[in-house]
């Protein structure tokens, strides 16, 4: 557990794990119950199968992997729809330029949004920075802007294509 002793406006000093594989699912299902929303199969199908990818992905991208899982066809929008509850929930992480998704790793925590893109290969990797967020927050504030979901998208590329 990381001890995290900053946080977004609104949110204490927090510990936090990094969830992965089926304990992230157990987390996810905890949280979005803790919200008042059901976990269904369909939900948990979608996220589960996000977190299979090892990139943000698309709605449609979701939607062919269940489809095949299931051996039915799942729309596209069903799975939008899923998406914008997990979105709401803190459960995904709403890649914005590449309009796909991540799972969040940590579910019960609530920080904005930075984004390390890689243009060349496409991994993307969610890195928290409360201080940086806090600086953005402050930033905007003083237009008399009121930032209500910040998300700071870094576009270059990740280690693995430096080292290319």
């Amino acid at each position: 557990m990381n001890a995290d002793t900053s946080s977004p406006p609104g949110h204490g000093p927090h510990d936090h794990a990094q969830h992965q594989g089926a304990d992230l699912v157990r987390a996810a299902r905890r949280t979005l119950e803790a919200a008042g929303e059901q976990w269904t199969a369909m939900r948990e199908s979608v996220f589960a199968t996000l977190t299979g990818f090892d990139r943000p992905a698309s709605a449609y991208d979701i939607a062919d992997a269940v489809s095949r899982a299931e051996g039915r066809r799942v729309a596209a929008n069903s799975v939008y729809r899923i998406l914008d509850l997990f979105v709401g929930a803190n459960l995904v992480r709403r890649v914005e330029s590449a309009n796909a998704y991540v799972a969040n790793a940590h579910p019960g925590c609530l920080h904005d949004c930075i984004f390390l893109v890689c243009d060349q290969c496409g991994q993307t990797t969610h890195i928290d920075d409360d201080p940086v967020a806090s600086s953005v927050r402050a930033a905007a504030a003083r237009t008399g802007f009121s930032p209500e979901r910040p998300v700071i998208e870094v576009h270059g590329r990740c280690a693995d294509c430096n080292d290319a």
